[in-house]
């Protein structure tokens, strides 16, 4: 039985090569033929991945697929069965050519500047990716929008080479580097922040590529990334004349090449980052040395430092006067003291966040005798601590009557302070100057000798409360130790609290 029109009429139309979709040209285009990489947005970064071989658009690689097979020789092609017609059979459908691009629209009508302003007021607000690359790939108006360098300012490059032996790791590496050699000059000239990450090789090459086509460069991160040499830092810090930020956590760099860096760009450094080395006092040297005279931002994670103890008639360093945040924190017990403590912040009014979290030599008396009056966070949690350690079991009250009007977040958890010690530390939130209601909004006192009477004042005289960590608390009833989290689960461990009856 034939079949009808309008059947032959889809089937041949199926047949028909589709036009090229806005998502093969916009990958087409991003790059001129033949350069070897494309790009893959995710949520939070922008993955660099080069072809192993010459790059074929989807619709080439359609077409090779519609290609029929040519029959091996010797052997006669089979011919396709003819079909019984009642009807004649209908004029072929014209199908548009692989070359045009998608239909003009909506989109192409906007004009370019006013595009580009709208990417830009999205990009300020969420970022460029994955929001660039997606735009991209509406239509042709809005991949060149998409594709200006003004809204390229701040980018994570990453190579997926994990579980790639070194060898292989190595040549994949240069690859990328062949594609950021076009990239960074049409793509990241107005770049501002550069994130790095698990590059292991190839590090020195980048940031010699970096210097050269990103001058206004403010912040660079080194996340995982080996061979990072002094040569490679104080290149960027002379070409970048911009860069004010470093953050070096979790990768392996000399103790040398931080020094030399800051030497060169101390000046105009507001941020920096570090973690554990081998040779902190060099670093640490360097910066008491009035080499950051505008850092902001101090950030030295595990340190382990031994200073040497200033001889006498040698009056202490500058300090940091714009210091807002320090944090030392450190996963296991530290050499940190209130010497230490003294020797850094002496200097430094206008801290606002402090974590010491994991430096038990550090007592409330040394932090008292700080000149910084408005501190906001401090964090004094040990984890993980020996129970040979002595800790302080008085003092608690020093650091709450000092900031109280001011603390918005307050970390003891590990404390040895006694019951009453802390009665006498968290009544200092009972009362605030002019009336008004404290500031703090989290609380934890995660294994500490706190009371129920102690707790139900608090809570009662912060409205504000939103975080409450009650984990281990020896003296608390069973079914209260736990954390809080939001207005409502607070109020419900009052309600508990008021109502349960006191342990023995």
């Amino acid at each position: 039985m034939a079949a009808p029109a309008s059947r032959q009429v889809r089937r041949r139309a199926r047949a028909a090569p589709r036009a090229r979709s806005a998502e093969d040209w916009w990958w087409d285009r991003l790059a001129p033929s033949g350069s070897g990489y494309h790009l893959l947005p995710s949520d939070s970064m922008l993955l660099v991945l080069s072809e192993p071989g010459p790059a074929r658009t989807r619709a080439q690689r359609r077409a090779a697929r519609r290609t029929p097979r040519q029959p091996p020789p010797g052997r006669a092609a089979v011919k396709p069965k003819a079909t019984l017609r009642s009807d004649p059979a209908p004029s072929p459908v014209p199908a548009p050519t692989p070359e045009e691009g998608p239909d003009a629209g909506w989109g192409d009508r906007i004009p370019l500047e006013i595009l580009v302003r709208i990417f830009g007021l999205l990009v300020a607000a969420d970022g460029p990716m994955p929001f660039l690359g997606r735009a991209a790939r509406v239509c042709r108006r809005w991949q060149e929008a998409a594709s200006q360098p003004a809204l390229w300012h701040t980018v994570t490059l990453s190579s997926p080479l994990a579980g790639r032996p070194a060898k292989g790791r190595v040549k994949a590496e240069k690859k990328l580097l062949a594609s950021l050699e076009w990239l960074m000059p049409n793509r990241f000239s107005q770049l501002q922040r550069l994130t790095l990450i698990h590059w292991k090789s190839q590090v020195h090459p980048v940031l010699k590529l970096v210097g050269e086509s990103c001058p206004r460069l403010t912040f660079l991160k080194l996340s995982g990334c080996h061979g990072v040499t002094a040569d490679a830092l104080v290149m960027l810090a002379k070409a970048c004349c911009q860069l004010h930020s470093l953050d070096l956590q979790h990768s392996m760099v000399e103790s040398t090449a931080v020094v030399s860096f800051l030497e060169e760009a101390g000046s105009r450094m507001r941020k920096l980052w570090l973690t554990y080395s081998s040779q902190t006092t060099a670093i640490l040297g360097a910066l008491l040395g009035s080499c950051c005279p505008q850092l902001q931002v101090l950030r030295l994670l595990n340190l382990m430092w031994l200073p040497k103890p200033l001889g006498r008639g040698v009056a202490p360093g500058p300090g940091f006067p714009s210091l807002e945040e320090l944090c030392l924190a450190s996963s296991t017990c530290n050499f940190v003291s209130n010497e230490v403590l003294g020797r850094l912040l002496h200097g430094s009014p206008n801290l606002r966040l402090l974590d010491l979290r994991g430096c038990a030599r550090i007592t409330p008396a040394g932090l008292q005798d700080l000149p910084c009056g408005e501190l906001e966070q401090l964090h004094l949690g040990l984890y993980g601590t020996s129970d040979r350690l002595t800790l302080a079991k008085e003092g608690s009250p020093l650091l709450t009557q000092k900031w109280c009007h001011t603390l918005r977040e307050l970390d003891l958890s590990g404390q040895g302070f006694s019951e009453k010690d802390l009665e006498q530390a968290l009544a200092a939130f009972l009362s605030t100057p002019g009336g008004s209601h404290p500031a703090l909004c989290s609380l934890n006192l995660r294994g500490t000798r706190v009371t129920p009477s102690t707790v139900s004042s608090v809570i009662s005289s912060c409205p504000g409360l939103l975080y409450l960590n009650l984990e281990s608390c020896r003296c608390l009833p069973r079914g209260l130790k736990r954390a809080y989290r939001g207005l409502e689960e607070v109020q419900w461990c009052l309600e508990q609290l008021l109502t349960s009856p006191l342990p023995s």
